[in-house]
């Protein structure tokens, strides 16, 4: 939405400030490297799960990279050092704008990538290790980045579509959906569990195998609920405001939500830098690595 129209209903465009972009964007440029390196490094890490990870971190990596240098383009255009309609500036932009793309498209596939490998963990434990082969888990992950440079390219050439807009606020929809279902599954199956152990004799072994227990189940559930809501409060601005081009582009009230445009961006790369606390920081076994790699502190 240009300026004008939004001065006209009152709304003036919200802008970010480009320090905050370049901020975040460094910021988690810099967690999702150390996520990626820590689970190359680390032979223990080395698990389906530790790899859906990885490639979610890998996504995070591109789109911080990418907004990062998108950002340094608009300062140097600002002080004249780039021409912001020049052919060589329109396509490094199109290159910048469909890495963004693809990373958003494979963070929605990494995070729903983990959310099925965690519920055949729990669902079928004892299959787990033939189900989620290295092969499957190889397969999975071509399949994810091969669908993502597809989708990259076609988001950025047919953007103008209402098409490409309502596909990719469907894929949104149900990569939500089934998100959802997953971990409302899995934290039902979590509570059963926990009553099922809490039927058991009281006897002293029993009471701290409940307490760990009940100390786990607690810690899973504040991992879902963080996991969940950071997603949903990262993503949905965004998705609301292509509904909004689409559904009413003139209405005055769209168009002062449309105004925030900068801010649903800013929302979108903030989840970039919240994924390595939810997902890697939580893990004794991450967090071990990365003492090792930043305070080397097995050495000697």
């Amino acid at each position: 939405m240009n300026a004008t129209s939004a001065n006209q209903t009152g709304c003036p465009e919200l802008k970010v400030p480009a320090p905050l972009f370049l901020g975040i964007g460094v910021a988690s440029l810099a967690e999702n490297l150390l996520v990626v390196l820590a689970v190359i490094w680390n032979r223990n890490l080395h698990s389906p799960m530790y790899a859906f990870i990885c490639s979610l971190a890998a996504f995070n990596t591109i789109a911080s990279l990418t907004k990062t240098w998108e950002t340094l383009m608009i300062l140097f255009a600002d002080v004249g050092r780039l021409q912001k309609g020049g052919a060589h500036e329109t396509r490094l932009d199109d290159v910048v704008d469909a890495l963004m793309c693809m990373s958003f498209v494979g963070s929605f596939f990494s995070f729903l990538a983990i959310a099925v490998d965690r519920y055949i963990t729990i669902f079928y434990a004892l299959r787990y290790h033939n189900i989620m082969t290295a092969w499957r888990t190889r397969l999975v992950l071509g399949a994810i980045w091969t669908t993502c440079g597809v989708c990259a390219v076609l988001m950025v050439r047919f953007f103008d579509s209402n098409f490409i807009m309502i596909c990719f606020i469907a894929l949104f929809v149900v990569s939500l959906a089934m998100i959802c279902f997953f971990y409302v599954y899995m934290f039902m199956l979590a509570r059963i569990h926990a009553r099922r152990i809490a039927a058991l004799p009281s006897h002293g072994g029993g009471r701290c195998g409940r307490r760990r227990w009940r100390r786990r189940s607690a810690r899973g559930a504040l991992t879902l609920t963080l996991l969940f809501g950071a997603f949903v409060v990262c993503w949905a601005p965004f998705f609301l405001h292509l509904i909004i081009i689409m559904a009413c582009p003139t209405n005055p009230y769209c168009e002062c939500y449309r105004s925030l445009f900068q801010l649903h961006v800013a929302l979108l790369m903030s989840h970039a830098l919240v994924d390595p606390a939810i997902y890697a920081f939580r893990s004794a076994e991450l967090r071990h690595t990365f003492r090792k790699m930043l305070l080397c502190s097995d050495c000697g």
